[in-house]
């Protein structure tokens, strides 16, 4: 099993911590220090060793951040962590913020006193967010201090060594491209802006740009690394050697010079005393860099990741693998839903044994390399902690008369797949029905949609609301993210979301639709495909050429919990077209009675 379910930090963690952490504070003459939860790569899920926010606080959510004063602590994060902060951070030592309406540079000009000196990490805070800081600073008046040694490092006596784990090959046949002809690509952009390199310090750029995985991070096939990609094409990629071998040296080719990750330094200040051109993307680039590239005197352009959009827009045989994942994981998901149905009814199954039966069923494919993130398995009040993770102390029993909510996915090499399903136990009420068929109609709201180019998230996500918002009801996260192929399960640039940001949508992206309704102490529910933004295509009688939405994520809706008159003909359709579909391409892959039993579950209503 890839999961395990021991609680990784309790609420003792802010009274044995703070103490040491404030004195690290002294010891360095700062007066707070902020917290982020990144680590220096900017990941989102991250390494044992970078995990400064839980040691911290307790807080074990994959957003959020703090700051430590030496008389006062706060947290923040943001709506889907509400819940889950508050269960894991004693409020004896830190208050609690939203980090979308009152984010940590407003707390500080209201916090920090005049002169104070306020600590952080340079590594872990992107060009972008520093800036943001000093702009504050110099407004409010405290002393922004950029840290040689981070105090959490400093005060954590026990903290993990970084990983070391082999870096690998990602074949052609599963790329659709080689990185060479990616390195072009990008050389072709540096040159046309008269830029002599690009520093690229996003692990999943490099994996893209390369052709290569690891395993540094857990989830999400990763090697920790560094690069410059020159405007030749060549490139140096920066990487600790005992994480290479002879077959991934062959696989870069003569053109990639290697050189451990502490070489990084070295290599930009010459470039700098050089005065070379050097872009970096300001979200996504530690400061330390670009400190550091400014010192030596090298011009410094702000420009987007140069592969974060060639990386979301996925080739014909990314798109492929996409697709051949999804029937393996939605085969071995129908599986677990079918072993749900009929077997997990009685009160006696609870979120641990649920989320290791679905784990099972992806093994038996032979296929999985891991699972995409830990698995949200959350039964009755647990399904309404929009980012849960059961543990031994907080597993539930999926009691009747109760919903059960399963958000989930695998790790293929062909793909990466996400899914949620929201299943009754026992009888629903029909309040609940009334819910999930709203949820449901939003999904199909966006599944339907066709737009313009230049259309992004943001457009759409009403449309997926709506439903909700006719009964007064509402969601506090996004309705789709990116997703990558055999990288993480969340990438951008482009979302659906409230927020008026990220990239427009184009053709080849994978993106999630996954409206929820979150009812606290009571109940949660989401339904979640993941879909493919399809070629701009003519429609009768129209005057432009719109794109659309191809679903790829195949497993029955329950029928159990909609209200069929609240779905008109239209959604009706839509419902019966995707089950046929489910059941079609499925059934090949079932044993007789998970047959019969889908054949039940994707009837037409």
């Amino acid at each position: 099993m890839f999961q395990t379910y021991d609680p990784v930090s309790d609420k003792s963690f802010a009274a044995k911590h703070l103490p040491l952490l404030r004195a690290a504070l002294k010891a360095q003459n700062l007066d707070g220090f902020i917290i982020p939860h990144d680590d220096e790569y900017q990941n989102e899920y991250i390494p044992a060793y970078a995990e400064r926010l839980m040691w911290v606080s307790g807080f074990s959510g994959s957003a959020g951040a703090a700051i430590v004063m030496l008389d006062k602590a706060v947290i923040f994060v943001d709506g889907r962590y509400t819940l889950q902060a508050r269960a894991q951070v004693d409020d004896a030592y830190f208050s609690y913020e939203n980090v979308s309406t009152h984010p940590p540079r407003e707390w500080l000009a209201a916090q920090a006193s005049n002169g104070a000196r306020i600590g952080y990490d340079p590594m872990l805070h992107s060009v972008a967010g520093v800036k943001a800081l000093k702009m504050v600073a110099q407004t409010t008046g405290f002393e922004l201090i950029a840290v040689t040694q981070n105090p959490v490092d400093a005060a954590w006596q026990d903290q993990p060594a970084p990983p070391l784990t082999q870096a690998y090959a990602h074949p052609l046949s599963l790329s659709g491209q080689k990185s060479e002809d990616k390195r072009a690509a990008i050389a072709q952009t540096l040159m046309a802006s008269k830029t002599d390199a690009a520093l690229l310090t996003a692990p999943p750029s490099i994996a893209w740009a390369f052709n290569i995985r690891g395993g540094d991070v857990a989830r999400t096939p990763l090697p920790l690394a560094r690069a410059l990609i020159h405007n030749d094409g060549s490139a140096d990629l920066f990487i600790a050697p005992e994480k290479t071998d002879d077959a991934l040296i062959s696989h870069l080719g003569d053109t990639v010079r290697l050189h451990p990750e502490t070489d990084l330094p070295t290599l930009l200040q010459q470039l700098g005393a050089a005065n070379k051109t050097i872009s970096l993307d300001p979200s996504l680039t530690p400061a330390f860099y670009s400190d550091l590239l400014d010192a030596a005197g090298a011009t410094i352009t702000q420009s987007a990741d140069p592969c974060a959009l060639p990386r979301a827009c996925k080739n014909e045989t990314e798109l492929d693998g996409a697709r051949d994942a999804h029937i393996r994981d939605g085969a071995a998901v129908t599986r677990f839903l079918h072993w749900l149905s009929t077997c997990a009814q009685s009160g006696e199954a609870d979120e641990i044994t649920a989320a290791k039966k679905l784990e099972e069923f992806r093994h038996e494919t032979n296929a999985l390399m891991d699972v995409s993130f830990d698995s949200i398995s959350g039964a009755g009040a647990n399904g309404a902690i929009v980012h849960y993770r059961v543990t031994t102390e907080t597993n539930a029993k999926l009691e009747p008369g109760s919903l059960y909510l399963i958000d989930s996915g695998g790790q293929y090499k062909d793909g990466t797949t996400d899914i949620t399903r929201t299943a009754p136990i026992g009888r629903p009420s029909d309040e609940m029905k009334d819910r999930f068929t709203r949820v449901l109609k939003g999904h199909i709201a966006l599944a339907q949609m066709r737009f313009p180019e230049g259309t992004n998230g943001a457009q759409l996500d009403a449309f997926a609301r709506k439903p909700l918002w006719d009964a007064g009801l509402d969601y506090d996260h996004g309705t789709g993210h990116g997703v990558g192929s055999f990288l993480g399960v969340h990438e951008g640039p482009q979302g659906i979301s409230k927020a008026a940001r990220g990239a427009a949508l184009k053709p080849g992206m994978i993106i999630s639709n996954e409206p929820g309704y979150y009812k606290t102490g009571a109940y949660g529910i989401r339904i979640e495909n993941l879909v493919i933004v399809t070629p701009l295509e003519p429609i009768e009688g129209g005057e432009r050429l719109m794109m659309g939405f191809e679903t790829i994520t195949l497993a029955p809706i329950s029928l159990d919990l909609i209200k069929p008159a609240l779905l008109s003909e239209s959604e009706r359709h839509w419902l019966n077209k995707y089950h046929a579909r489910v059941r079609q391409t499925l059934n090949h892959l079932l044993p007789d009675d998970v047959k019969h039993w889908l054949t039940h579950e994707t009837r037409s209503i």
